[in-house]
């Protein structure tokens, strides 16, 4: 088992896509890469904690290849925009990777190369070694599969998932 920590903007996002798709046996969401200590959500969104929203997603590479990982994250949000994901913007949206190895660090860099490619705009995800993760609060686990009829669900993450249903439906279970 292997676990990447990613960040694509909202959480939520990211979450509701590999929760479904086949190898992954957990998504976690959290808060990584800033300057204060167990955060919760009301200080991330403040925009003042250095704190990005990830999640930290753990899948059998037998099953998923990395680089299909790595890929879908890419495929699902846009990494040209700094610290912006559509409607939401600030720090804590940025596109990120925290690495804790170094060849995790060479797979991130390898990742956004073939990615690069896909955008016209350069890539402007931030890669840093992964500092303390905290868990967000148990609302935002999950978050997609609890409130799937909830406004942003509806418009920001079901654009998402059909967009992986599209290119990414082999690695997709429903």
């Amino acid at each position: 088992m292997k676990t990447f920590v990613l960040g694509g903007g909202c959480f939520w996002c990211l979450d509701a896509v590999y929760q479904k798709t086949r190898g992954v046996s957990s998504v976690v969401s959290g808060y990584t890469g800033g300057h204060v200590r167990n955060p919760d959500y009301y200080d991330v969104c403040s925009g003042t904690t250095g704190h990005a929203e990830v999640v930290a997603v753990t899948f059998d590479e037998t099953v998923v290849p990395e680089e299909v990982i790595l890929d879908m994250f890419f495929a699902l949000h846009d990494p040209t925009t700094l610290n912006r994901q559509g409607y939401d913007t600030g720090t804590q949206y940025r596109s990120s990777m925290f690495y804790t190895t170094t060849e995790e660090k060479i797979l991130f860099e390898e990742a956004i190369e073939r990615a690069q490619a896909l955008w016209a705009d350069p890539i402007v995800t931030e890669v840093s070694r992964l500092p303390e993760f905290h868990e967000a609060e148990e609302v935002h686990q999950n978050y997609y599969a609890k409130f799937p009829y909830q406004g942003y669900c509806q418009v920001i993450i079901n654009p998402k998932l059909a967009k992986a249903r599209k290119y990414y439906s082999a690695w997709l279970t429903a």
